[in-house]
């Protein structure tokens, strides 16, 4: 059984319904340039309308038993594993992934949807103590709908990470994700649900510009936003959100930083490095942005780098499938890490290896010589680019680590697990990992940033996400009507 129908992606549009499409766009795919053919786009008007069928939809989901819950659930994440090949490709079509990459994250978020269905067996209250005679209990129950604005670069994933906890604690969603990723963000996502059962007025995904997200965010309705992308736009979005008093879960950029202390294995140390800089042509928000090296190790790990670097293979990984390094999402992206590559290099920095590109490849790029002022040190670079900045001493990385305005993912690599405890006690970051790079991830993990990178909310599939998605409802029963003295 197949799970996607191409025929289905410019005619459907999944607005709580499956309703015809009144206008498309084309579905370019960044290696080529070429069409992939078209997909629908929504309206403002499209999600007025999906918000009204979704608010009564809710309420029969909420009140369908937990094991049907869990069981749509577990439906889609098998959905997943059992289309990967197929999948897989529209990942490097669409997206520009790998084809490593597309696999890793079809089946993480094959594993969101399992995490998420074990979420609906978790308790949902508590009972405290009370008066003689009264019951008093706490109970999570259901916001209604929950809006969940995705991102390009892992449209699945980021996306599912909201969504299957959402839909687990008993809410409608409406996804909007990146039109660039229309499909590997939104069509897999509803055909998934509805073929493992989901009724079609829980779900609305609806691919479209910023015209779509600004009024998600500001329909009354709606009182959960989940946003994944930068830290411009989600201060935006909490800007336009505020006098409505609705919950986000904003999880932003990065400019994250790899300590490399001096007493490491360099060849292990440059291999993480690579990955944390390099994987996915750098397009993630945890990649590792700024490598801050020992100063007696610095001249030898740059030398290192540079051969891990210049070693990928950059190529078109719909036609050579060993391809480590794939193609920026598009042009603007592209001009855009050119020119902070470009503005390093004129204020001091030193190439290397890499700082060209053929089209929309990238070459893996690595900067010694970058100091703080610089584009590459001070900004979130979203290309395949790693910056090196070095330290004398733990106070110096201490500081250099927090000289930023965001706080996403930190990595420390160190022999001594003591040091690392004792730097991650110091940093201003959600998620801190010795001896490995920064991009960790794993979908039972409460996930978030600090800072410039997010408002500490905790998005993910765990137990400890049921309160992201859920209001707390306190209830008391006495037996009979209580006597007072008025």
């Amino acid at each position: 059984m197949t799970l996607l129908d191409t025929a289905r992606f410019a005619s459907v549009l999944y607005d709580g319904a499956e309703s015809p499409a009144t206008q498309t766009i084309d579905n370019i795919e960044p290696a080529t340039g070429e069409s992939l053919g078209p997909i629908a786009i929504a309206t403002p008007a499209d999600l007025e309308t999906a918000v009204g069928r979704l608010t009564v939809g809710q309420r029969a989901w909420a009140a369908t038993p937990q094991s049907q819950r869990a069981a749509v659930l577990r439906e889609a994440g098998r959905l997943i594993e059992a289309n990967m090949p197929e999948l897989a490709e529209w990942f490097v079509r669409e997206a520009g992934c790998t084809v490593g990459k597309a696999y890793f994250e079809l089946t993480i978020s094959a594993q969101s949807f399992y995490a998420a269905a074990g979420l609906t067996a978790e308790p949902i209250g508590d009972l405290f103590p009370s008066a003689p005679g009264r019951m008093s209990i706490s109970r999570r129950v259901p916001a209604g709908i929950v809006g969940v604005i995705a991102p390009f670069n892992s449209p699945l994933y980021l996306a599912l990470r909201s969504v299957a906890p959402a839909l687990a604690m008993g809410n409608a969603v409406i996804v909007k994700p990146d039109p660039r990723t229309g499909i590997t963000g939104g069509s897999i996502i509803a055909e998934a649900l509805f073929q493992a059962g989901l009724p079609k007025d829980v779900l609305a995904v609806l691919p479209g510009g910023a015209d779509v997200g600004s009024a998600l965010v500001g329909h009354p309705d709606v009182p959960i936003i989940a946003f994944t992308g930068s830290t411009a736009a989600g201060k935006a979005i909490a800007a336009q959100a505020a006098p409505l008093l609705k919950r986000l879960h904003l999880e932003l950029g990065g400019n994250s930083a790899l300590v490399i202390f001096d007493d490491v294995d360099l060849d292990k140390a440059a291999s993480a490095g690579a990955f944390g800089s390099f994987m996915h042509s750098g397009q993630i928000c945890m990649s590792s942005s700024r490598h801050l090296v020992h100063a007696s190790i610095a001249d030898a790990y740059v030398a290192k780098l540079a051969e891990h670097a210049a070693a990928l293979n950059v190529a078109n990984p719909n036609i050579d499938p060993s391809s480590m390094i794939g193609p920026l999402i598009d042009a603007r992206q592209r001009d855009s890490v050119h020119a902070i590559v470009q503005g390093s290099i004129d204020a001091g920095a030193t190439v290397a290896t890499g700082a060209t590109y053929d089209e929309l490849f990238y070459a893996p790029t690595v900067l010694a010589g970058v100091t703080p002022g610089m584009p590459a040190y001070d900004r979130e670079i979203f290309g395949p680019i790693a910056p090196v900045t070095v330290f004398h001493d733990f106070e110096e990385a201490v500081a250099l680590a927090n000289g930023t305005e965001y706080g996403l993912s930190l990595g420390v690599l160190t022999a001594d697990i003591g040091r690392g405890l004792a730097f991650a006690d110091r940093i201003v970051s959600g998620n801190v990992h010795i001896n490995d790079q920064t991009l960790v991830d794993d979908v039972i993990q409460p996930f978030g940033g600090m800072a410039g990178s997010g408002n500490g909310s905790r998005v993910g599939s765990s137990r400890y996400n049921a309160d992201a998605f859920t209001e707390q409802q306190w209830i008391t029963v006495n037996p009979e009507i209580v006597a007072y003295p008025f």
